[in-house]
């Protein structure tokens, strides 16, 4: 009987952390009170202040307004010990027309490129603060709640942060390949040289 109880505690634990979506995490996990600068990865808070979470519904509901899409999932690298001479092309998938800049969640981040963030997201909302920005990655991915804080201590008041991230789309949507955004690619780059 005693093994029988610990087995149906064990599987309802199970379900509940299992079910426990990235910001909906079984911990109550508080916002930091600046950018987030431990693993990139692990639970997120349920909040971010200034900004509104949303979920795959509140993404759709969003659409219409044509917002900005920012995702800023990590590029793969290339494979330690793989030859030189071997092909080595990375494929990634994303929202369809978001923007893919790879690093742009990262904290810290060096001021040129925080500087080359923010002219990228200016010249994509053409300049205008009350333009609808989502920013995404991953599931448990702090990177997008960095970049949705920035943008908020920016001034952009309609700044969505959607913690599913690209899996949470892909469960009901078809994904695009996105390629690294030339622009924020170029202007991070360029920044950095100029240092």
């Amino acid at each position: 009987m005693r093994v029988i109880a610990r087995g149906a505690a064990l599987a309802a634990l199970g379900l509940m952390l299992g079910a426990a979506g990235p910001a909906d995490s079984p911990v109550n996990v508080p916002e930091p009170e600046g950018y987030y600068t431990g693993p990139p990865r692990g639970y997120t808070p349920a909040t971010l202040k200034g900004a509104t979470v949303i979920d795959l519904k509140g993404l759709e509901a969003l659409l219409p307004e044509r917002p900005v899409l920012i995702d800023v999932v990590l590029a793969d690298h290339r494979p330690a010990g793989l030859p030189a001479d071997r092909p080595w092309l990375p494929t990634h998938r994303s929202i369809p027309d978001a923007v893919w800049m790879p690093g742009a969640g990262a904290a810290p981040l060096a001021p040129e490129k925080e500087d080359a963030f923010l002219a990228r997201v200016a010249a994509l909302t053409g300049g205008d603060k009350a333009k609808p920005i989502v920013t995404f990655c991953r599931p448990e991915c702090w990177g997008s709640w960095n970049a949705g804080k920035r943008l908020v201590a920016a001034g952009y008041s309609r700044v969505h942060w959607f913690p599913l991230g690209v899996e949470g789309w892909q469960d009901d949507h078809d994904t695009a390949v996105a390629r690294p955004d030339p622009a924020w690619m170029a202007a991070a780059s360029e920044r950095a040289a100029q240092r």
